[in-house]
Parts: C-alpha cells; sequence; structure tokens
C-alpha cells in the first residue's frame, strides 16, 4: 500500500510539473508579458516559501506554562526571527537562493544564541 502510494504521488507530482513547466509554451506571448504576470512571478517564490515556513513552526508543544526558557520557545522564536531575516533580505537582494542560506544560517545562529544565553 504504502509504496504504491509512493508511485503514484511521485507520478502526479511529474505531471503537474510537467504541465506547469508547459504551459507558457502553449500560452500566447501577449498574455505572457502582462504587468500582474511579471508580479506574480516575482512574488511567488517568496509566497510560496513563506507558506511553507509557517506551516513548519512548531508552537504546538507551547502551553501557557511553558517558560520562556523553554526549548520550545526558543525554537519558534529562532524560527520566526530566521523568517523575519529571510524576507527582509529577500526585500533586499531579490536573490532566493541567498535568502534560503540567509535562513538557515540565522535560524542555527539564533538557535545557539538562545541556548546559549537564554538558559
Amino acid at each position: 500500500m504504502t509504496s504504491s502510494y509512493l508511485i503514484f504521488a511521485t507520478l502526479a507530482m511529474a505531471a503537474v510539473t510537467f504541465v506547469i513547466r508547459a504551459l507558457p509554451a502553449l500560452i500566447p506571448k501577449k498574455l505572457l508579458d502582462t504587468p500582474w504576470l511579471h508580479r506574480l512571478n516575482e512574488s511567488l517564490p517568496l509566497s510560496v516559501m513563506v507558506l511553507l515556513i509557517l506551516t513548519s513552526l512548531s508552537y504546538q508543544d507551547l502551553s501557557a506554562s511553558t517558560g520562556i526558557s523553554s526549548p520550545e520557545w526558543h525554537l519558534l522564536l529562532a524560527q520566526i526571527g530566521a523568517l523575519l531575516l529571510v524576507l527582509f533580505i529577500y526585500h533586499v537582494s531579490r536573490q532566493l537562493l541567498v535568502s534560503m542560506v540567509v535562513g538557515i544560517a540565522a535560524i542555527n545562529g539564533l538557535l545557539w544564541l538562545f541556548t546559549g544565553f537564554l538558559t
């Protein structure tokens, strides 16, 4: 059951990717040069990245009795700080790869900072 699901999911993802990649060749060139499509193309990678990060925030283990020096709070604060830094770097540089590298470094640096100095 699990292997058939994995094969189906992989084929479905491949089909969606193929259709999305082939779609610009099928759409008239005049439609592709519209300003709203250019704005969408500029903001879409960052929007997808922010949504992925927001869905992965680890706030489920927090409760009203969780102290600020707990590892759960450290992780959540590091994730939020890294997300804000990624948004800022992307706004300044418009480079998605640079923003991702900064985000990875920021979350690790913030976790090190919080566990080293706030415990």
